[in-house]
């Protein structure tokens, strides 16, 4: 279902007949339910509060921490994907976990394929269009900017963006901290 028809149907129920926030609310209840039907069906496991706000799939072999927002997320291949808590991304983003082999029996690459897994940290914020290539460790706060083309071991607190994506600052790692301990989370 295209963002269109969600859109049209949440209008229709909604219609005149509740406040704004309550409107709103239900839109987004509506979302969730149209655009997380897949994940519910194919994940691993899923913490408590996903938010599904735009077309998202996973594979059989994601784990899902709490409080997980996708605004359009694609995981594609049958590697592991561990997301933590808090997790926010933005449209369009696609997270890779297997690879061709290009040293194979045959040129460009064999029919065999490689698999990596990738872990994602908690309190991670991903920018639209970002993409993550097999094999990446993304720690704990990282922010990643927008078309960001992501590999490795990020390290926690980091800021970063690219192709390919390199850290160009850290957040204020104490404020960070202050916030984590008050349970201040969005």
């Amino acid at each position: 279902m295209n963002e269109f028809t969600v859109n049209l149907i949440s209008k229709l129920l909604t219609f005149y007949i509740l406040d704004a926030a309550t409107r709103r609310t239900l839109r987004t209840n509506i979302k969730t339910r149209i655009y997380g039907h897949k994940i519910f069906k194919q994940a691993k496991s899923i913490g408590k509060n996903l938010f599904v706000g735009g077309y998202s799939y996973v594979n059989d072999k994601t784990v899902l921490g709490e409080h997980v927002c996708f605004n359009g997320m694609q995981i594609h291949g049958d590697g592991n994907v561990k997301i933590g808590r808090y997790f926010h991304s933005g449209v369009e983003c696609l997270i890779i976990t297997r690879n061709h082999n290009y040293e194979g029996e045959a040129i460009p690459y064999d029919s065999e394929y490689i698999y990596k897994d990738v872990e994602i940290g908690d309190f991670v914020w991903m920018g639209s269009r970002v993409t993550v290539l097999p094999g990446t460790k993304i720690g704990e706060g990282v922010i990643i900017q927008a078309g960001a083309v992501v590999h490795g071991t990020i390290p926690d607190y980091a800021i970063i963006g690219g192709n390919p994506a390199k850290v160009f600052k850290y957040r204020d790692i104490e404020h960070f901290k202050k916030l984590k301990a008050e349970g201040k989370f969005h």
